[in-house]
């Protein structure tokens, strides 16, 4: 296998605010995006030739992975312009594929052991994965490693595996799209044509990101591996346990206490007299002022935490400004996405450039649009819509 296929081209609209300024595969899960985890994954199983079908917001995936170089691969981009599915992405890279190719999700998490047994099989071929709730998957039944069927979302799964969304195919899969938009759809039509397809199931990572509070549970688990370094300024009397990693030119005040797993961006000024928590995430230029605690959460690029401010379980986007005694404490939320109910144990979500005053509350499950302002002692609940405005 030579050249794969990622597919990057949709929008994320169960992550808004957060895919309101970026697309869904640009979101960063310790301090990368999810797309660059799949770029990297191919390039470690000697695939180096990837096109990248994008669609909203491509000019971002443009800058941050220019030809590809940087990551040891290259990269042909290919444009889809209405997100009609996954089907009819693919098809946009018709022209430029080989006689094989792997399709890969530019928005599910994975390393490169999660398709070591796929980049050499031959085509068609499909990667499995066991899951504990298969209710928002495709379910696949197989017969050994010969697949039988893929069911949508079915009300009744026989089987907890699913469809990663990850295949081998050869050109000749183009030859058995006609309405179809999906590539389920597709494959499932192959079958029914006498088409063998192979399973092949994976027990490597594969983490996908559907609702924002994917995001922070995500962060925690890419965190487990970080690789510790010590960049910056470490002052007297701070203490570091476990698993940590800091930026160059970040500064770390001191007696401030850091638990890892942590990731610190550069150039940030954090404490003195700050305690982080396992499974967080800072981004770079971040100030987090005295007295303050995080816990289980992601503070992206260029965001200002006042001081004496306790944030649990929550996702601050980039660019806030947060002023000092800000309290979003964790806690069990119904919170409505696309008519749906969902039960979540969390702290705060805000997008980006939310300018916050003194002393604001953040009542667990609160989710700020972008560029909202809220004025200083306000309890703030429920869902906000972009550049809100409480007085």
């Amino acid at each position: 296998m030579k050249q794969a296929v990622i597919l990057a081209a949709g929008e994320g609209q169960r992550l808004r605010p957060f895919t309101v300024t970026r697309p869904k595969v640009m979101l960063e899960i310790a301090g990368k995006p999810i797309l660059q985890y799949v770029v990297e994954a191919l390039a470690q199983n000697g695939i180096r030739e990837i096109v990248l079908v994008v669609g909203y917001c491509k000019e971002q995936v443009f800058d941050h992975f220019g030809t590809g170089e940087q990551l040891g691969v290259k990269l042909v981009y290919v444009t889809q312009e209405r997100q009609l599915g996954t089907a009819h992405a693919l098809v946009r890279a018709k022209d430029v594929v080989h006689d094989e190719f792997l399709v890969l999700a530019g928005d599910n998490l994975i390393d490169a052991a999660t398709i070591a047994g796929l980049v050499s099989a031959e085509a068609p071929a499909i990667l499995l994965k066991q899951v504990p709730d298969v209710r928002r998957y495709g379910v696949v039944t197989v017969d050994d490693e010969a697949l039988l069927e893929i069911i949508e979302k079915p009300a009744e799964a026989r089987t907890d595996r699913i469809n990663t969304g990850t295949y081998v195919f050869g050109k000749d899969f183009f030859d058995y799209i006609d309405q179809e938009l999906d590539i389920p759809e597709v494959v499932n039509k192959m079958l029914a044509d006498g088409i063998s397809v192979r399973a092949i199931e994976t027990q490597g990572t594969w983490l996908d990101v559907v609702y924002p509070w994917d995001i922070i549970k995500l962060n925690g688990a890419v965190l487990e591996y970080l690789t510790p370094q010590l960049g910056g300024t470490i002052e007297t009397g701070v203490v570091m346990k476990g698993l940590v990693s800091i930026g160059k030119g970040t500064v770390i005040r001191s007696n401030s206490y850091i638990i890892g797993p942590v990731l610190i961006g550069e150039n940030c000024e954090i404490g003195p007299n700050v305690c982080i928590f396992p499974a967080t995430s800072l981004g770079n230029n971040v100030i987090v002022s005295p007295f303050t605690t995080i816990d289980n959460s992601i503070i992206n690029d260029d965001v200002n935490v006042g001081p004496a401010s306790i944030l649990q379980d929550s996702f601050i986007d980039k660019g806030c400004a947060i002023s000092g005694h800000f309290i979003a404490c964790k806690g069990e939320v119904d919170i409505k996405v696309d008519n749906e109910y969902h039960s979540v144990n969390i702290g705060a979500l805000l997008g980006a450039g939310c300018v916050l005053g003194s002393s604001v509350v953040a009542q667990p499950g609160v989710v700020l649009g972008n560029y909202c302002t809220v004025q200083s002692m306000k309890a703030i609940s429920g869902t906000m819509p972009d550049r809100a405005r409480v007085y």
